[in-house]
């Protein structure tokens, strides 16, 4: 349902990503872990079609995200992270404008929004201006955004950044139910997301893949998840 195949992003002679190469199967939710500036965020707005690779390809759900964008991103819904907001409108102002802009109207759209806005509890702040929500609930309303089309794919840029820890919890009970019937790749620098919400571990260190498999595994490599992630990212703990 995701595949990146041999992405290379540069900008000049810096790598941002080199040859990266995976792909994720349908009703999976995979990690896409690594420490800051690894080339997670350029990944992923390569394999949603906002970035042009220098050289490789993408596919969501066996569409070209370059040849065949329409029919990719009909399949894809993307969060990135800090993703941009209309500020003047309210959540159910902006479900609305993004919901006839993907061609839904009349039943089918209301039907959608009442949906994710259960799914993402925003009943309580539904008529309030994004400008005075909370983080949290900006957030919600991203995630309220990226599911409004239903897309069987759902890709997010550090879901759970800036989040407090009841909200944390919320969206991952969030993504573990959407898990059951979608296909999803979060980014995340956070092990206990991993450990959380993922059945599957894909890490990038400077640009290139160094380990892809499931969470215990990736555990065993080093006896924990933290030591392996230190180990593979080059990077030696400090007791």
């Amino acid at each position: 349902m995701i595949e990146a195949i041999g992405l290379s992003k540069l900008y000049g002679k810096f790598a941002a990503t080199r040859e990266v190469t995976f792909s994720v199967p349908s009703g999976q939710v995979a990690a896409f872990l690594g420490p800051n500036g690894a080339g997670k965020s350029t990944t992923m707005k390569m394999l949603t079609g906002y970035l042009a690779p220098t050289a490789g390809s993408s596919r969501i759900a066996g569409f070209d995200v370059s040849t065949h964008r329409l029919e990719s991103n009909a399949r894809l819904g993307y969060l990135p992270e800090n993703g941009p907001l209309y500020s003047d409108m309210t959540p159910l102002g902006h479900l609305r404008f993004f919901g006839e802009a993907r061609g839904l109207s009349g039943a089918r759209l209301r039907e959608r929004i009442d949906n994710v806005v259960a799914q993402t509890a925003l009943a309580e702040v539904i008529e309030k201006p994004v400008r005075k929500l909370s983080k949290g609930f900006r957030q919600r309303v991203g995630m309220a955004q990226a599911l409004l089309h239903d897309p069987q794919v759902i890709i997010m840029d550090e879901p759970t950044s800036g989040l407090d820890p009841n909200q944390i919890l919320d969206v991952r009970k969030l993504i573990l139910e959407l898990g059951k019937t979608k296909t999803i790749l979060l980014s995340t620098h956070i092990l206990q997301e991993v450990e959380a919400m993922a059945s599957r571990v894909i890490l990038i260190n400077a640009g290139r893949i160094v380990f892809d498999g499931m969470p215990a595994e990736m555990a065993a490599t080093a006896g924990s998840l933290e030591a392996a992630f230190y180990q593979l990212t080059g990077k030696v703990k400090c007791d």
